[in-house]
């Protein structure tokens, strides 16, 4: 069974581009959130999340400063497969919002999303939201 993309967005409210980004981009950021632990390698692109007694590490394969971020698990063997992280201000209401990018199996994509969204509350508990 082969995966397939979903995209999810999130309203981030009153939360800064900056804060966003940090939380997204760096490792005290995702440590928060994301992973129990985050480190990187010396290259700086290569960064290994840990949770509880499990790990896994991601590439950084693509990244535009305070817009968007884009992570490959090492252990993916399918090259297409990705997550991503897209920052974007709203023109109207100057608010800013979250787009998640991932892949799942079809029978665990309820599964996927919902992780996402509890990730996402815990970051946005984080930044006060």
């Amino acid at each position: 069974m082969s995966k397939e993309k979903f995209h999810i967005e999130f309203l981030m409210g009153n939360a800064t581009q900056s804060s966003l980004w940090r939380m997204i981009s760096q490792i005290d950021g995702l440590s928060e959130w994301f992973a129990d632990e985050v480190t990187m390698d010396e290259t700086e692109t290569i960064y290994k999340f840990i949770w509880g007694k499990t790990d896994n590490e991601a590439r950084i394969i693509n990244k535009k400063p305070q817009s968007n971020i884009r992570y490959k698990w090492l252990d993916e063997e399918e090259e297409e497969l990705y997550f991503e992280f897209l920052l974007r201000k709203l023109d109207l209401s100057g608010a800013m919002t979250l787009e998640i990018t991932d892949f799942a199996e079809p029978d665990e994509k309820g599964d996927a999303i919902a992780l996402w969204e509890f990730q996402v509350d815990e970051m946005k508990r984080r930044l006060g939201i």
